[in-house]
């Protein structure tokens, strides 16, 4: 009876090519989560960054401050001009120094209708699209906002005229966990405004922020582009606190100059001193109701 032959088994020699084909895989996605994990939001990092650096420095600042750039005095006034001839002419008013920056600062933005100044003898309004400074729903500031309301912060700071920031949206309704209608969203958009100004040096006592929602719109909002100028920001720079005041009532669209408003004149925002709280102590002890 012949014998069967016994055939060899064929070695494989190609077998590392499978486990390194799982191995760059695994490279590949490994580089692409550490890459997505340091794509963070600038303006998230920015506010975070800034609120550490104030709560930490706090002291600090409030008996040393550091100057940056040329100093000026902080003044509810401008200074007097003096002209080539010497003659001292009239100081310029507050409310009329600061509307001539902002349109020297933002005239791209005020020829493209995406800011617009305008007031009367007690206040001025500086009103932004909310597009330029917030995306759709959100409150959480974008990039492109701390640069408008840093350069902003620089003309506001040196003067000490009470400030109203009032947030506005359109009828479009939201329902989300964070914001449950209208009245929220503006409130908080509102809010972001005033805490950047404040981080750009801005006094905070002479600040207040309001949500109108959609119940004070200033265009159609049956039509999109309607509905985009009624989403937006308005800052209103006071002549005196009663006219903060009664902005704060009725809103700056409704507001009217009337002769008790004028008749007090220019009054600046107090200061709130700030105090460093006691030995051993965690928190600041509470003013008292």
């Amino acid at each position: 009876m012949p014998r069967r032959r016994h055939h060899e088994e064929h070695e494989n020699h190609e077998r590392w090519l499978v486990s390194y084909a799982d191995f760059i895989t695994l490279l590949f996605a490994f580089f692409v989560v550490m890459y997505s994990i340091s794509s963070l939001n600038e303006g998230k990092y920015k506010i975070l960054s800034q609120s550490l650096t104030g709560v930490f420095n706090q002291p600090d600042r409030s008996i040393k401050p550091i100057p940056v750039g040329e100093e000026r005095p902080r003044t509810s006034e401008a200074e007097l001009v003096l002209p080539e001839d010497g003659a001292p002419q009239a100081p310029m008013d507050s409310l009329e120094s600061i509307a001539s920056s902002v349109r020297e600062a933002f005239g791209d933005l005020i020829q493209s209708s995406q800011l617009k100044v305008s007031g009367n003898e007690l206040w001025i309004e500086i009103e932004l699209s909310s597009s330029l400074l917030f995306s759709s729903g959100e409150a959480l500031p974008n990039n492109a906002a701390f640069e408008i309301i840093e350069k902003v912060a620089k003309i506001l700071a040196p003067y000490e005229n009470p400030i109203h920031v009032e947030g506005f949206t359109d009828n479009q309704p939201i329902q989300t966990a964070q914001f449950p209608t209208n009245w929220e969203l503006s409130a908080a958009r509102a809010a972001s405004i005033v805490r950047m100004l404040a981080m750009d040096g801005v006094n905070p006592g002479r600040m207040a922020a309001v949500g109108y929602g959609e119940f004070q719109p200033v265009a159609d909002n049956a039509t999109a582009e309607g509905r985009g100028r009624n989403r937006r920001v308005v800052l209103v720079v006071s002549r005196n606190l009663d006219v903060r005041r009664s902005v704060s009532g009725v809103g700056s669209g409704n507001a009217r100059p009337d002769a008790a408003l004028q008749r007090a004149g220019t009054q600046s925002a107090p200061e709130q001193p700030v105090q460093a709280p006691p030995a051993g102590a965690v928190n600041p002890p509470s003013p008292a109701p």
